[in-house]
This record gives C-alpha cells, sequence and structure tokens, in this order.
C-alpha cells in the first residue's frame, strides 16, 4: 500500500482570516461579512465544496484519453445545503455541516452520452475529495500548549 501523507498548516491572521500554506502555496479563507468576517477570501466550506469540483476536474482530465472520452470543455458546480443557525449557536438542533451537497458537470464533448454517463460514475467513485466526503476518515485532533 502506497500511503502518502498530504499536508496543509492554517495560521490565524487578523479577524477571521486565516492563511493556508499547502506545499507552499498560500491561501487565504474568511468569512462573508455576514458571518463576522471580512470577506476576503472562501470560507471554509466553500473551500470544501471548490475541493470537491476541482478533485473531479482532474479526475476527469487525467482518465479521460484512457477511458476514450473527448473533453472540449469543462466546468464542474457544486453547492451544498448549511444551516448557518447551527454554528452562530441560534438552533442547537441544527446539523453543523452540510446536509445536501450537489455536484453539476458541464462537459463539451462528442463522446456519445451513455459513455460520459457511465465515466461519469467512473469519476464519482475515483474521486479522492468524494470519497472522503462519503466515507469520513477518522479524526484526531490533538492540542499543544505553546
Amino acid at each position: 500500500m502506497a500511503i502518502e501523507v498530504f499536508k496543509s498548516v492554517a495560521q490565524s491572521k487578523k479577524g477571521t482570516q486565516v492563511e493556508c500554506d499547502s506545499r507552499g502555496h498560500k491561501f487565504i479563507i474568511d468569512e462573508p461579512k455576514k458571518l463576522g468576517g471580512t470577506d476576503t477570501g472562501a470560507n471554509p466550506v466553500e473551500a470544501l465544496l471548490a475541493a470537491l469540483g476541482a478533485c473531479k476536474c482532474i479526475v476527469i482530465k487525467s482518465f479521460a484519453r484512457k477511458h476514450g472520452i473527448d473533453i472540449k470543455d469543462l466546468k464542474v458546480e457544486v453547492e451544498g445545503d448549511l444551516d448557518t443557525d447551527g454554528f452562530l449557536g441560534k438552533n442547537k438542533a441544527a446539523k453543523m455541516g452540510f446536509t445536501n451537497i450537489k455536484t453539476k458537470i458541464y462537459i463539451e464533448s462528442d463522446t456519445p452520452r451513455e459513455q460520459l454517463e457511465e465515466f461519469i460514475g467512473f469519476v464519482n467513485r475515483t474521486c479522492p475529495v468524494s470519497d472522503t466526503l462519503e466515507n469520513s476518515p477518522n479524526l484526531e485532533s490533538e492540542l499543544i500548549i505553546k
């Protein structure tokens, strides 16, 4: 089994801004103003949706040729339903995370629809982010006091 460890570091900045660093690639995560942030970046749940869409795009582009799929143009839209009253403490019964995530894959291709549908089934089974969301990994958290 070839296990590779991927890492990301999240460093708190001012307010709700967080600078994330993955292999030297830095980006800002923040909350929109209506959720107490300064809106300088996508929020964590938007970043999760973007990661899912990006992962599906990468899987499609990586395996299309092997599956005989012609891709002229590709776009993946992802949306999730989340009750922010849970996060804000207004509704203790609300689920903290998404209750539903929907993906729309737009492909321009000369490949027959049936073959594309079969390929997208493969993509949905092969996408690591999709698999992580569908089959929760073990989550561990350790507190380190400086």
